[in-house]
């Protein structure tokens, strides 16, 4: 069954059976919204993914883990922009709520005192009370160690694409700006020259290390990433108008198929350039999908990525980069296939404006690579749905 057919049947089969026995059980009616945040965690199901609590016998046991796990989801569709806002929703709409798999919570005051010192409200929870931020915090830290968001995405593209045969592979970068201090830099202290020319049998001649793209032919994709700089620092980069941008954060690397759907992602710094992360997410994109032509902009004409592309069996086509002189033009039907990789910058913009890319607010790389990755599943989801339609 294509994959256009198969999302067609799962999203009559939801709104066939699911959606009328929820109804039953809410007591507000289910508004659009919510329907359709309804379809995106049943395609995501990431609650598969979660990590069963272990059992304490000491302390606050770990509760509604997969509750969780679906409410950061449900952040991401819904596009609020802090944890505390997702709370406040959670608390307030009963049907969202359920949904995201809280059941019986309530936020019911059972005392009320004055301070006269300090002249506060003193609240005091009942237990199986509604759970907390500090809570929501704890669990965001466990999910972003356990890497929870790559696996969820991983396992939704072998699900969905593994059997397909993709055209073209968008590959692109977006920034993203972050909410830390950036880095500090080391200081690379250099050797002084020896003064004077050189006694007979001594060599001066200085060791320089290999370029990265060189030591990448020949390394896996495994090993090419633990070269890649993942620490918050301060990118730049031209845009469309040709003057000069600069931001505090990261670099969101992404390859997209020519349906919109993100198939890998990369989180680097953001000094990082394009072309050195090219390599490696071509290894990790034929590993997961069979494609045929490889889209990218000059920022990625190097004659290590056309070579490597080749080897794994691909079609590079790369804007040139007019280094010296002007730049080749392309055949009139390699141009027609560029244009296709628009279907990479309308995934950033998707990414940013409707599924949080632009709201970055915790700190730290595997946070901040899981923030994204909550709005990279609900976007490959939500773009299932629009294929189906």
């Amino acid at each position: 069954m294509r994959l256009r057919e198969t999302i067609s049947w799962l999203k009559a089969k939801i709104q066939a059976d699911l959606f009328p026995h929820l109804q039953e059980s809410f007591t507000d009616p289910i508004t659009e919204k919510q329907k359709k945040l309804i379809t995106i965690l049943e395609l995501v199901g990431i609650e598969k993914h979660v990590k069963s609590p272990e059992y304490q016998w000491m302390g606050r046991k770990l509760k509604d883990r997969y509750a969780i796990a679906r409410a950061f989801v449900a952040k991401a569709v819904y596009g609020f922009e802090k944890t505390s806002i997702l709370i406040e929703e959670l608390k307030t709409a009963p049907n969202l709520g359920r949904i995201c798999g809280f059941k019986n919570k309530s936020c019911v005051v059972i005392h009320e005192g004055y301070s006269e010192k300090r002249g506060l409200l003193r609240l005091v929870r009942k237990k199986g009370s509604f759970p907390s931020e500090a809570t929501f915090s704890r669990a965001f830290k466990e999910f972003a160690e356990s890497e929870l968001g790559d696996k969820v995405h991983e396992a939704m593209v072998e699900e969905n694409l593994s059997e397909q045969i993709v055209g073209h592979i968008s590959r692109d970068a977006t920034a993203i700006v972050g909410n830390e201090k950036p880095a500090k830099k080391e200081k690379i202290k250099m050797e002084p020259k020896k003064k004077g020319r050189p006694k007979k049998g001594e060599n001066r001649e200085s060791k320089k290390e290999d370029k990265r793209l060189n030591k990448q032919v020949n390394q896996t994709a495994e090993e090419a990433l633990k070269d890649i700089p993942t620490v918050c620092d301060v990118g730049c980069k031209r845009n469309a108008q040709g003057y000069k941008e600069t931001w505090r954060g990261y670099k969101f690397h992404v390859d997209t198929n020519d349906c919109g759907l993100p198939i890998t992602t990369i989180l680097t710094s953001a000094s990082l350039h394009d072309s050195q992360v090219a390599i490696p997410m071509m290894r990790m994109t034929t590993d997961r999908i069979t494609y045929l032509y490889d889209l990218m902009d000059s920022a990625y004409d190097a004659k290590q990525i056309h070579e490597v592309s080749k080897v794994l069996g691909h079609v590079p086509i790369i804007d040139r980069n007019p280094r010296r002189g002007g730049a080749l033009p392309m055949t009139p039907a390699e141009a027609l296939r560029y244009n296709e990789r628009t279907a990479a910058e309308r995934f950033n913009s998707r990414l940013k404006g409707e599924f949080g890319g632009e709201t970055v607010m915790v700190r730290g790389y595997r946070k901040v690579k899981l923030h994204l990755m909550f709005g990279v599943i609900a976007l490959f989801a939500d773009q299932l749905l629009k294929l189906s339609t």
